[in-house]
């Protein structure tokens, strides 16, 4: 299993992956940390992104995927990270810490973490 972090979600939704998330997100099933749905309502809010959650194709998409919720365990572990990034993207990396499942993400400073398993 894999956790998306927001960006990978919508670049694998729209179809625009790199060779090797497009590999990696095909021999593996996918979860997201539940503040990545947050993220990507307030991203289409904003006008930043054209996706709509009603969407049947992004409905379809999100039924096959796992979706953590936040706990006290995660939130306790965002505190604790070796890299400081926005809010959000503590908590999906403390999602792949807490629950041992590697993240997939193009974001520098979470690809410098030694604490987060990454894919």
């Amino acid at each position: 299993m894999l956790n998306l972090d927001t960006h990978v979600l919508l670049h694998a939704v729209a179809g625009k992956l790199t060779a090797r998330e497009e590999r990696l997100l095909r021999a593996e099933r996918w979860s997201i940390s539940g503040i990545v749905l947050w993220e990507v309502a307030r991203l289409a809010q904003l006008g930043r992104i054209e996706l709509d959650l009603d969407d049947a194709e992004v409905s379809r998409v999100l039924s096959a995927v796992q979706v953590w919720p936040i706990t006290v365990e995660i939130a306790r572990a965002s505190a604790r990270l070796d890299v400081r990034v926005d809010p959000a993207d503590e908590l999906i990396a403390a999602t792949s810490l807490v629950h041992n499942v590697p993240l997939i993400t193009r974001d520098r400073k979470l690809l410098a973490s030694r604490l987060v398993p990454l894919a």
